[in-house]
């Protein structure tokens, strides 16, 4: 193997490395995807991680301040946008993400909301709900709707049936985006400076306020949840996979008072996590409980 097709290669493998190292969850899940589908998604998963790490600690702990953060994002941003133009980046992760987008078809209309949103974390320090509902946009949904493009390459759904999965990966992105937030709510706060859920910050954190966050995920991994049998049978575990430990997680959020999530970080204990991979497995998804949900916003 020589030339261009050697570089693709090493592209994608230096990919697969970044969510191996960086993330069990999604490192678990993306076992579970057709071979087909697998690379595409590690593609997807490196950009949005090492942008992720432009605007959250290593850039920082590097000596970058925050406008030469934003300098560097801009130019990530910039490199990513050329390559969806020709195919080429002399970045490996950006040359990968690029032909993933282009094999997808998805381009600009996917990657500017998403660069928008890291580029908020690097001056928005709270939000209220309209930036919360754009930020959630561009940091999560969008990325739910790469990996479906690539879920679906090769499938040929009813315009109705693919409106559907967009809402529910959409959906889905937004529920892994909101658990984050809430389990990390005293780590982004202290450390980062961030209130994330508008109105909502460590000093006024209460069990009616857990319990309406809880609900509102809730609410977007139930969506989710109905459209995981729809999914092509390349990617339907690997979904059910990531739903049903952030589904566990939730729950784990549900049951730890206000008063000790805000000092420690909840998770989810690898047998558990061995438990809901077995049940993935055999084809079965989480159930959520129905019940009334607030929306954050």
């Amino acid at each position: 193997m020589t030339g261009l097709a050697l570089y693709d290669t090493v592209a994608d493998e230096t990919a697969s490395g970044v969510i191996r190292r960086y993330s069990t969850s999604f490192g678990l899940a993306s076992r579970l995807l057709g071979a087909d589908v697998r690379q595409h998604v590690e593609n997807v998963y490196a950009l949005v991680r090492v942008a992720d790490e432009i605007v959250d600690g290593p850039a920082a702990e590097a000596g970058l301040d925050p406008e030469s953060a934003a300098r560097c994002l801009d130019e990530f941003e910039a490199e990513t946008e050329r390559a969806l133009e020709t195919g080429f980046s002399a970045n490996l992760v950006v040359h990968a993400f690029a032909r993933t987008a282009r094999t997808a078809g998805f381009g600009h209309e996917l990657t500017r909301p998403f660069f928008a949103s890291m580029r908020a974390d690097l001056s928005a320090r709270e939000h209220d709900a309209e930036s919360f509902d754009r930020y959630v946009f561009g940091s999560a949904e969008v990325v739910g709707l790469m990996c479906l493009r690539a879920f679906l390459l090769g499938h040929a759904f009813p315009a109705t049936t693919v409106a559907e999965l967009d809402e529910g990966a959409r959906r889905l992105g937004a529920a892994f985006q909101k658990v984050n937030f809430l389990r990390d709510l005293a780590a982004d706060f202290e450390q980062l400076g961030r209130s994330y859920f508008p109105g909502v910050d460590v000093g006024s954190f209460d069990e009616a306020t857990k319990a309406r966050l809880v609900a509102d995920i809730d609410d977007d991994l139930r969506v989710a949840g109905d459209i995981i049998p729809v999914l092509p049978s390349s990617s339907r575990r690997a979904v059910a996979l990531a739903h049903g430990l952030f589904a566990e997680l939730n729950r784990r959020i549900e049951a730890t008072p206000a008063s000790s999530l805000i000092r420690a970080r909840v998770r989810v204990p690898d047998p558990v996590k061995v438990r809901i991979a077995l049940a993935a497995a055999a084809g079965r998804t989480t159930r959520i409980p129905d019940r009334p949900a607030e929306r954050t916003s």
